[in-house]
């Protein structure tokens, strides 16, 4: 079983639909329909890499056109055969025009002021943040997101 922790809000969310496209060592993929409708999107699938601690997914909407790529700073951890995905807050779109925004950092300052996340989780969610900009500017999104894709 697949789970996302969340601190704003604080909560744990088994991931139960979640269908595994792909697991190894580095990758693990998912497809996914949203947890409550949206106007905006529909379904997704989610590559996450586990090496570098981030998860870059393609929300589709309901005719299966992209949306945008959304990537999340992530920890991760396996407790038995279950997975536990901690959004670290820092997040990042990347818009069809190859437009990006990087989103929700305000989110690792308020979590850090309420005593949410410690002093080494902000630092982890900017470093891995740090790289994965490095990443999307070298590589690309779909060149990233599509590696973890293709076995």
């Amino acid at each position: 079983m697949l789970y996302r922790k969340r601190f704003i809000p604080e909560e744990v969310v088994p991931l139960e639909d979640d269908e595994i496209l792909l697991e190894n060592e580095r990758y693990l993929v998912t497809r996914w329909h949203t947890i409550k409708p949206r106007a905006d999107f529909a379904w997704g699938i989610s590559c996450y890499d586990l090496q570098k601690s981030y998860k870059i997914s393609r929300f589709m909407d309901e005719q299966d056109r992209l949306v945008y790529y959304y990537c999340d700073v992530v920890e991760w951890e396996a407790q038995g055969g279950d997975k536990f995905f901690t959004d670290l807050l820092a997040d990042v779109i990347i818009h069809p025009d190859g437009s990006i925004h990087v989103v929700d950092l305000e989110e690792i300052a308020d979590a850090r002021e309420q005593g949410r996340i410690t002093e080494a989780q902000a630092n982890k969610a900017l470093r891995i943040l740090a790289a994965l900009l490095k990443d999307l500017e070298k590589e690309g999104v779909e060149t990233l997101f599509f590696r973890g894709v293709r076995p």
